[in-house]
This record gives C-alpha cells, structure tokens and sequence, in this order.
C-alpha cells in the first residue's frame, strides 16, 4: 500500500498562523544554494583568541575528517578577527599579530581545499566583544555597510554573520541596519550567506523570534545564545539548552523556505559543557536541528574530535533529512513537544520521538496524527537502521534516557 501524507495533517495543533514577513518574498540573497548551510564557526571553541594558524588547522580537519565531503563547507570566522582600527581608507583590516596573511589570504585557503569563507561584523557601531567591553575598537558596520559588503567581496567572503550587538531594542532600527546590510551584499553580486541575530545585547523578548526576518536574511537567530547544556532554566532572554531551543523554534516553522531558515544557533555536538552532554543528549540536537532544516555549524574542535562525535555529525541519514531539498520545515505532532514530524521528499515523512522523562521509556505515536494509514507502514531509525513496523494503529519504539529516535518512513 502507498502513504499518504497530507500537508494540513502534518502541521494540525503545531504550526501557528504565518506572521508578516519582513524584507518581501523570496530568498534575502539570490544564487545561494535552496537547502540550509553547513560548516564550522570559531567561536564555541576559540572565543577572541581566533588565530589564522587555529583557523587553517580547523580547515585542515574539516576535510581530513570527511565532514567537508559530508557537507560542511563554510569556515566561519566569528568576532575579534578585525584590528581595533579601521585602515585609513576606512575599510576593515585584519589583526595584524593573528592574522597577519590577510582575510583575502585566508579566503583562498579555504576556497582551494574546496571550503567556503565567512566572517563576522556587527550591525551597530561595535561587535558583540567590543559592546561588552571585552575587545577594544568601534569596529562595527554601522555607516560602513557599502565599503564593507565590497571589502567582504573582495576577499571572497561566502558567508557573514551580523550580530545586532545594541542595547537598542527598537524594532525599526533593526529592521533599517540589517536591510542596509542585505541591500549592500546584493550590490556586490557575490552570493554570500546572511545569518543575522536580532537579539544579541536586547534584554527582554527576543526580536528574532517576534519577527519573519525571511526576506531580510538567508538565516535568523531566533533564540539567544546556545550552550553545551541539556537545559539551563534561564527562559527565553538568557542561555538556553537544548531543550529551550527546541521548545522555543517549534512554533516557528511556517517561516522555513527554500534559501530561507530559522537558526537554532551552533552545534554543540563536542563541545565541552558542565556537566558533559551524554551522547544521547548530542543525539537529540542532531535530530531536532535534522528536523527544523536548520544550519549545522559545528562548533567543536575538529583537530581534537573523537571518531564518536564525527559519527554524530556525519550520520548520512541524518544529514539527508536536514538537507531534504523540500526545506519545509518540521514542528511538534498536536502540540506534544516530544513528537515531531516533517514532511521531506515528494510525499515522504520524518518523524522523531524524544524522551525528556529521565528514565527510559516506551513512546508511541498514532498513525492518524501523521496523516498516515495502512497497516504497512513503517519507520527506519536514521541513527541505528532499525526498522519499526506500525501496529493497532501507531508507531511505537524503546528511547534511552534524553535520547531521540528519529524514524523516515516508509
């Protein structure tokens, strides 16, 4: 027997009404691939101590490990790779101690090892480091945005990250600063990447998740920063876990579009945390990340990465299911946190099943809620291959303590 997945099934009790998207239809940058970006970012693992000989090794592992060939691409140098100053000719320079080679130098390293190249800068007059008081300068792109995008251009930038870095919290400025960006990277006719995030130094609520920055970014934080943590009880204005990021982008998904997605913030996966994150924990945010079609930006260090963790960032059915070329997004089944589902392919279907519980336990989910009927539908577990036949109706499996199955069916 065929299944059938209906689309109104799929979003019943989880998706909310479509709110007004800023910026206009269609992708924010044209050219740029329909599926959601993957790669590296510094910062987890180096903070500002970002060196050009830190940035060339990770590349190095990237592709001597095999995520480059499983689709990590973008090497994303995050804050602290500028000098304190602007060159006299107002256009931004690298450290001259820790990156002495240049960023136009350190961009065709990547580019011949098959990589891509990103940077950071900030939306107001400083980075998120220099409006914390911890990295000196006015480095930020506020009133530069034109000479900016054109020097990222020139160094063959793919990808920039913008952090609105004010206490500003007030909605039109940020909408004019980071449409000022986006229409200065257009200019340029290079395909970059825009990953913007609304939040950084605005206390309170969290503009990215408010707004749909769709027309204005290719990806939007709409959570406050991640951490290597199952949960951090700090609510929606402080660091979350993983489990408030879950929670906090499922609502979210009628804003995900070809070229266009939400951003969860980094991978933790191997990234150290106090107390360590279990692999099913790590697990967990592989799958949900999978299953928002979200970026995957792996923060950890790939000179060091134990053959564990690089399994767990290049489990191909995983990485299938993030990638599907359907970039619609997942959301949670009838409002249950736990039990998500996305539609991928033609007519397919992904499901995941999340035990939050503390013990483990026997989770089942009916086929009706999916949309889904025949007594011969199964799902494959992306992470071990198993197959789970449905019966009396539903779809039931054994999940570990914090862990995640996470099914396709067929």
């Amino acid at each position: 027997m065929v299944v059938l997945v209906t689309a109104l099934a799929l979003v019943i009790g989880c998706a909310p009404e479509k709110s007004a998207r800023i910026g206009g239809d269609g992708p924010a940058i044209p050219g740029l691939p329909s599926t959601p970006p993957m790669g590296w970012n510094s910062w987890n693992t180096f903070g500002c101590n970002i060196t050009e000989q830190q940035v060339r090794a990770q590349a190095d592992a990237l592709v001597s490990s095999g995520m480059r060939d499983a689709g990590y691409r973008y090497v994303v140098v995050d804050d602290c790779w500028a000098a304190p100053t602007r060159a006299d000719d107002g256009r931004l320079q690298a450290d001259p101690i820790r990156f002495p080679s240049g960023m136009a130098a350190l961009g065709t390293y990547l580019h011949d090892r098959g990589l891509k190249f990103g940077v950071y800068s900030g939306a107001s007059d400083k980075t998120c480091t220099q409006f914390q008081g911890a990295y000196p300068g006015t480095t930020g792109s506020r009133g530069h945005e034109s000479t900016d995008a054109s020097t990222f251009a020139g160094w063959g930038v793919d990808y920039l990250k913008y952090d609105w870095c004010s206490s500003d919290s007030d909605h039109d400025h940020q909408v004019e600063a980071f449409t000022t960006m986006r229409d200065a990277l257009r200019t340029t006719g290079r395909p970059m990447v825009y990953s913007i995030n609304p939040n950084s130094g605005v206390s309170g609520s969290v503009p990215g998740s408010v707004d749909d920055w769709g027309g204005v970014a290719t990806m939007t934080r709409v959570t406050n920063d991640g951490v290597a943590a199952w949960s951090t009880g700090a609510g929606p204005s402080g660091s979350q876990g993983i489990t408030e990021i879950i929670d906090a982008v499922g609502p979210l998904a009628s804003r995900v579009s070809p070229g266009t997605f939400n951003d969860p913030d980094m991978l933790v996966v191997g990234v150290a945390g106090t107390p360590p994150l279990t692999p099913a924990q790590q697990r967990t945010q592989m799958s949900l990340w999978a299953m928002m079609a979200a970026p995957l930006i792996a923060g950890n260090d790939l000179g060091a990465m134990s053959a564990d963790t690089r399994s767990l960032l290049t489990n191909p059915a995983v990485l299938a299911i993030d990638q599907d070329q359907r970039v619609s997004a997942g959301a949670p089944v009838d409002d249950d946190s736990e039990i998500w589902s996305r539609p991928i392919g033609d007519k397919g279907l992904a499901v995941s099943l999340t035990n939050r519980s503390g013990h483990p336990r026997t989770m089942s989910v009916s086929l009706a809620s999916l949309g889904l009927t025949g007594d011969s539908v199964a799902g494959v577990d992306a992470w071990t291959g198993r197959r789970y036949q449905a019966a009396g109706g539903e779809l039931t499996v054994e999940v570990a303590t914090d862990d995640t199955v996470l099914l396709q069916i067929v």
